[in-house]
This record gives C-alpha cells, sequence and structure tokens, in this order.
C-alpha cells in the first residue's frame, strides 16, 4: 500500500519566558556544534559519534542527529542557525482529557513534557493515529519563528488504500489567466481564476522595485516570504477543490507534464510584467499538493506530455488557431475556451504525443462532448 508522509507544525503552548530563553541557548550550542563539524575534515566527520562531544550538554540523540544534518550538508560554509532535532525514537505524544503534549529531553538526563496546539482539525486526527498505532511517527524539529514563537515539527507517516484504477480523468489545464481549469470527458467544467493573485504579484513586485533602490534587503525578503505563503496558501485551495471535483465525478485527475517550461521563451514585454511572467507562477507547488491530496482521497494522478495539448481542437484533433483565451478550428469549425479546450484534451488523451489530423475521422477523435458551462466563482481566498 502507498504512504503518505504529513508534517504537522504545532504551536508550543503555553511557553514561558524562561524555558524559551533556554531553547534559545541551547538552538545556539547547536549551531556551534555544526559549525564546529564542519571545520573538520570530511573523513573525520563520518566517523564522529556522540562520545566525540562529551562537552556539549545536548542529549545525545539531538547531537546524533546534528552530526547527520551536518553530513547531508555538502555545500554549507557556515550555519547561521540550525534547528535542534531528533528522530522517531526519542520523543512521545501524549494526550490529557483534549490537550496533547510531546515529552523529549533536551540536555542528558532531563525529560519533560509540553503542551501543543493543534489548530486544524485534520492534525488531531492524525496525533490520534499515533496514539492509536496506524499512524507512524517520524523526526521532531523545534523550530523558532523570527517573532520568537516556538514550534514542533513532527513527522508522521501512514498507509492508504491504493488509488481506484479508473479510464475516467479530468483534464486540468494550468495558467495564468485562469490557475486552473479542470474538465471532465464529458465537457462540464470548473474554473478557478482566483483574479487577486495576479493583483498580489503586481503589488509586490512595485514594492521590491522601490524597496531595491533604497537598498532594504531583508524587508525585501520579508515580503517575498509573504507573498509565497498567499500563494502557497490559494494553491491548498485549488488543490482541494480539483480533488472534490474529481471525486464527484469519479475520476481521476490528469495533469499536463510542465518539466523545463522556466526555460522556455518569453516575449520580452510578458517577462517584465511580474503578473504574466512564467517564471513567477508556482506550477509545481499546485502539482505536488494535487498530488498530495489524491493520493490521501484515494483518487488517481497522473502527469501527460503537455505538447500540443492548447493548440490540437477538442473534436476533431487538428491544429487550431489560440488567440488569449479563445481557440477556433478552422478543420470542423469548432469556437470555444481555449483552457476548456486544452483541459477536455487532457481528460480525453489518447497517449499521443502530437495531434491527429489526417488520420482524424470526420466524427472526431474523441466524440463531440456538450458544450461547457461555466459555474461560479469559488469562494476568494483568504490571506497565507
Amino acid at each position: 500500500m502507498p504512504t503518505q508522509t504529513l508534517t504537522l507544525k504545532l504551536p508550543l503552548l503555553n511557553l514561558n519566558r524562561v524555558k524559551a530563553e533556554e531553547w534559545s541557548r541551547l538552538e545556539r550550542v547547536n549551531t556551534d556544534l555544526a559549525n564546529r563539524i564542519l571545520g573538520m575534515p570530511k573523513a573525520e566527520r563520518r566517523k564522529l559519534t556522540t562520545a566525540s562531544f562529551g562537552d556539549v550538554e545536548l542529549g545525545s540523540a539531538w547531537v546524533n542527529q546534528t552530526i547527520r544534518n551536518v553530513n547531508k550538508s555538502k555545500k554549507v560554509r557556515a550555519f547561521k542557525r540550525l534547528p535542534l532535532e531528533t528522530n522517531n525514537q526519542n520523543w512521545t505524544l501524549h494526550k490529557v482529557g483534549d490537550t496533547y503534549s510531546i515529552g523529549f529531553g533536551l540536555l542528558r538526563g532531563v525529560k519533560k513534557r509540553v503542551p501543543v496546539e493543534v489548530h486544524q482539525a485534520n492534525h488531531g486526527a492524525v496525533l490520534d493515529g499515533i496514539l492509536a498505532g496506524t499512524h507512524k511517527q517520524g523526526s521532531i524539529k523545534l523550530v523558532r519563528s523570527k517573532k520568537g514563537f516556538w514550534y514542533a515539527c513532527i513527522s508522521v507517516s501512514w498507509e492508504v488504500p491504493e488509488p481506484i484504477a479508473t479510464t475516467r480523468f479530468i483534464g486540468v489545464d494550468r495558467g495564468q489567466n485562469h490557475l486552473a481549469v479542470a474538465v471532465t470527458p464529458e465537457g462540464r467544467s470548473l474554473f478557478l481564476s482566483f483574479k487577486q493573485v495576479r493583483h498580489v504579484r503586481r503589488h509586490y513586485a512595485a514594492k521590491r522595485r522601490r524597496l531595491q533602490k533604497a537598498g532594504k534587503h531583508k524587508t525585501i525578503k520579508r515580503l517575498e516570504q509573504k507573498e509565497q505563503r498567499t500563494i502557497r496558501h490559494v494553491n491548498h485551495i485549488i488543490s482541494k477543490k480539483l480533488v472534490a471535483f474529481a471525486q464527484e465525478h469519479d475520476c481521476g485527475i490528469r495533469m499536463e507534464d510542465l518539466s523545463g517550461i522556466r526555460q522556455s521563451r518569453q516575449r520580452k514585454s510578458t517577462k517584465s510584467k511580474a503578473e504574466q511572467n512564467r517564471d513567477f507562477w508556482p506550477y509545481y507547488d499546485l502539482e505536488t499538493k494535487t498530488a498530495y491530496k489524491a493520493l490521501g482521497a484515494g483518487v488517481t494522478f497522473e502527469k501527460v506530455p503537455a505538447a500540443y495539448t492548447s493548440k490540437t481542437c477538442r473534436k476533431c484533433g487538428a491544429i487550431g488557431v489560440r488567440n488569449r483565451h479563445s481557440f477556433k478550428c478552422e478543420r470542423c469549425g469548432y469556437q470555444g475556451h481555449a483552457d476548456h479546450n486544452a483541459g477536455s484534451n487532457l481528460a480525453n488523451w489518447l497517449g499521443l504525443s502530437c495531434p491527429v489530423v489526417l488520420q482524424a475521422p470526420q466524427g472526431g477523435v474523441h466524440g463531440t462532448p456538450p458544450s461547457w458551462v461555466r459555474p461560479n466563482q469559488p469562494e476568494r481566498a483568504g490571506k497565507g
């Protein structure tokens, strides 16, 4: 059976100032240890054990994990901050009433429990799975935010059912005007636009230009992180809707393989605009989120070649003319929305990497789906 892995980011509940300062100090100790290891020859690093660092007050499990993390970091010259981390054998989960707590020992010979907050309902179900033995706990990492808040990031994995085998798929075309357009084999569609994303791109691009002239690089980095959180939140909403749409129509999900899209050519006028530049659009992030949610829902997910999917007529298979958001086939006379046409081609993909023109019968290689109906727009995304 396939395995699904999720990392839960759980805020630590009622962490007092003394404990927060102690953890910050131990994080600095861990960072100093990592940089100390970096200064050793590579051949010597591979032989290191906790016995090599008897003067370090951290628990042996945390020291061992730091050694492993440093050995994996081949290109790092120096660590500015390395979070405390240990494997699955050195922390435990507890539940008293409705409160969850995590037990671990940062210092040698000292073990304590720290309560955590659970904001999302599905996180509570995952934690209950750990306690019931159906879910397997992974490593734990203690992370401090820039505002000084502490989080426990725990990795959890569990087995999920095999996706149901199907010959029916919804085709999902990704773009910039409509972030995703899903089309069933029969031609019914779901348009997910989120027009405010284009505004977000323009807004932050203008701010970056002003800040770069002023030399405020830290502020630029903070704004970039905020922008990325917003876009990731939108992608979560879109991926959730795509999986629900596929389940509603008893279909799998089929997306175009956009590997190498950032190396494709763009007009200078297009590339200079943040809301139109393909380099700024997180196609892969949406793909991974959709694949992850599909796996958990038992929905089949696959990728197909992207060649000609937006240029081929969905009815007769001939090369048509695309003008922005409209598509017209000069062979059979079909006209429709370009993204809907591409999504339909993905849904009815026949395993070909080039269009069928001369061999296509007049009735169409994919049949004649009914005209598409544009549903109501989805709810607007909030801030990430």
